[in-house]
């Protein structure tokens, strides 16, 4: 997976964890349609995904770790818990560009950060609507917001909405996973990709999760 939401690993502990109720299903039809998922899915036994319903600090914390490793984005997640403790739109606005900046956090993350936290603070962004709203919409919302791209609007629909037939063709750990499990390494194209997704409609989430594991075996909590 590429860098971002996908590498979220400290939430405050108040926060439940979310699975989907969808899981068991879609690995028995997976493994009925897919000779490929057949053999991987029962390597992971009863791991799944698991995500946190709390749409703004998944946000925040997707924009903290852009380009950056894993490790210098737990640092400076860690520092902006501290400026920031609440973690809240208004909070955020309150902590101000200079705290903000001081966690670590360069310009371009802060003016990020903040019109995330404008975004939820004047309601710009329908975040108590979104469980409801088909997959396309929620996507057009997300990229109004500053540093949030298409790939990250996909992040969050798998790891907060837990939506199940998410195909994101931009991420490069998905694309490596079809390249090894299905093409025996060769390189794959976004329509390589895509031909290979279709047989696993429509649990495409659950498939590319699975795709994540083959390479990294431990999966990270968002």
């Amino acid at each position: 997976m590429a860098k971002g939401i996908s590498d979220m690993v400290t939430k405050p502990a108040s926060l439940p964890l979310l699975v989907p109720p969808y899981w068991e299903d879609a690995k028995r039809e997976l493994m009925k349609r897919d000779r490929i998922m057949k053999k991987l899915i029962p390597r992971f036994g009863d791991l799944q995904l698991v995500g946190r319903g709390e749409p703004f600090l998944t946000l925040a914390r997707s924009i903290v770790g852009q380009q950056i490793s894993v490790k210098a984005a737990q640092t400076v997640w860690e520092r902006l818990c501290l400026a920031c403790p609440k973690m809240t739109p208004l909070h955020m606005i309150k902590t101000g560009e200079e705290n903000l900046s001081a966690c670590g956090l360069s310009k371009r993350k802060v003016e990020y950060l903040l019109d995330l936290a404008l975004h939820f603070r004047e309601e710009r962004v329908h975040a108590t609507d979104w469980t409801a709203m088909e997959d396309e919409a929620v996507i057009a919302e997300l990229i109004q917001i500053r540093g949030i791209g298409r790939w990250t609007a996909e992040m969050f629909l798998i790891f907060n909405l837990l939506r199940p037939n998410i195909l994101p063709l931009d991420d490069l750990g998905l694309l490596r996973g079809i390249s090894v499990n299905y093409f025996s390494g060769e390189p794959v194209s976004r329509s390589d990709a895509r031909e290979v997704a279709a047989n696993w409609e429509p649990w495409r989430t659950v498939a590319t999760w699975y795709m994540w594991r083959s390479l990294e075996p431990v999966p990270v909590e968002y």
